[in-house]
């Protein structure tokens, strides 16, 4: 069992973001199995989303990558400790190198805001990323206003599936029509570079 965060722990004024660990999992469940939550993710996501999937995900995929070439961040509330929301780091990534969610109840609070240019600066400063590319869906303007307050500059929109409610015509859950916008933002001594694509 992987009970240890693998990557160094990173604070702003009202967060710790820690490696996430098996001790997560109940706080991931809570929070992310939430179709508002999840519906701007890619289509790798199935919903309804699995039993046993959160520990699926962070035992098999998460752990053994942890601190190479990925990290992946639990966000945690100072003042309680607890979980509300994830963000993953990638050197390299079909789906761009930064994703990340967090929890309906913590919306408009400025919270991933916080955690973005902490672990943003982190990638430029201390791991050594000249560019970071990301994905959003276009209808999910709450990331796509986090990326612009980064400095992101949209270079396109493309198709792409993202999370969807199954209908009759559309069994696995996904849609490939909904299409996405894709943006590079910062390099290392000046801007943020995002990837951005919607629905």
């Amino acid at each position: 069992m992987h009970a240890q965060a693998l990557i160094s722990e990173l604070f702003t004024d009202r967060l710790v973001l820690r490696g996430l660990t098996e001790n997560d999992i109940e706080a991931y469940e809570r929070h992310f199995i939430d179709y508002e939550v999840i519906r701007h993710l890619s289509a790798v996501i199935s919903w309804p989303y699995p039993k046993g999937g959160i520990r699926s995900f962070i035992c098999d995929q998460v752990l053994p990558m942890q601190g190479k070439d990925r990290w992946v961040w639990g966000l945690h509330l100072k003042e309680t400790e607890e979980l509300i929301g994830s963000i993953d780091l990638r050197r390299e990534g079909s789906r761009g190198n930064r994703g990340f969610w967090l929890g309906r109840p913590f919306w408009g609070r400025g919270y991933m805001t916080e955690a973005v240019i902490r672990v943003t600066d982190f990638a430029f400063q201390d791991l050594g990323f000249d560019h970071l590319v990301f994905t959003n869906a276009v209808g999910n303007q709450r990331s796509h206003n986090i990326k612009a307050r980064m400095g992101a500059v949209l270079m396109g929109v493309a198709p792409t599936a993202f999370v969807t409610l199954p209908t009759r015509s559309t069994r696995s859950g996904t849609s490939p029509k909904r299409t996405g916008r894709v943006g590079v933002a910062r390099s290392a001594k000046s801007k943020s570079s995002c990837h951005d694509s919607s629905d």
